[in-house]
């Protein structure tokens, strides 16, 4: 059966899409931790995270990068925080988010997002992307 990402992906259920390529996608989470929390996920449907391919492993640092620097230009922030936690969806998923302090990055913060709130936050971060 396929993942709720993957079910994003194909565009079975709806996701605030910021960013994506032949590769991966980039969307808003429904419980962010902060504003602007992203999840990079690979298109190809793969549990764990140290079962990536290197190449793949490669494209997602790289393309996290690109996005860490479009959420400091919309987010003021002292650092953009990346985890793979990996037990919410069985589809390898980075979570990045903008922080000033550590407690900014605790998972157990996250609340459900208003849909428009989301839908603006995710305007302003693909304008950031270029």
């Amino acid at each position: 059966m396929s993942s709720i990402f993957t079910k994003i992906i194909q565009g079975e259920l709806p996701g605030h899409r910021v960013w994506e390529d032949e590769h991966a996608l980039a969307i808003l989470t429904i419980e962010p931790i902060q504003e602007g929390h992203l999840l990079l996920i690979p298109k190809e449907e793969i549990d764990h995270w140290d079962d990536l391919p290197a190449e793949l492993a490669v494209h997602l640092m790289t393309v996290s990068q690109m996005l860490a620097k479009g959420l400091k230009k919309v987010f003021p922030c002292q650092r953009v925080s990346m985890m793979i936690i990996g037990l919410e969806v069985p589809h390898t998923h980075i979570h990045l988010v903008p922080i000033n302090d550590m407690a900014d990055a605790n998972i157990g913060n996250a609340k459900r997002a208003d849909n428009d709130a989301l839908a603006a936050t995710a305007v302003k971060i693909r304008a950031a992307l270029g």
